[in-house]
């Protein structure tokens, strides 16, 4: 998980307890220890909420964010991913 690492790493030089990220997320320690962890993957608005916190480069968590959950739902079809990937591609580019 990349985000997990980046989480972890901010909040370790920020010097800032997992209990007050919690709060300001509005849940529970034990569920943020879970994000850190790679257990749990935030949710968007959680992710733009810890990019205040830290006051950090909101595209790069995004990108972080996307990454792992795109890994969380391709992992058992790993042959597919590139095939995957251009038709998200292609579309994305279609619709511009």
């Amino acid at each position: 998980m990349l985000l997990q690492k980046k989480l972890k790493k901010l909040r370790e030089v920020a010097n800032i307890p997992q209990r007050k990220i919690a709060a300001a997320l509005d849940i529970d320690t034990a569920t943020y220890s879970k994000i850190e962890n790679g257990k749990y993957i935030p949710s968007r608005e959680q992710v733009i909420i810890i990019t205040e916190i830290f006051s950090c480069d909101k595209d790069e968590l995004i990108k972080l964010w996307l990454a792992d959950k795109m890994v969380a739902i391709a992992k058992d079809d790993v042959s597919s991913i590139p095939d995957a990937l251009k038709l998200v591609t292609d579309r994305i580019k279609s619709k511009k």
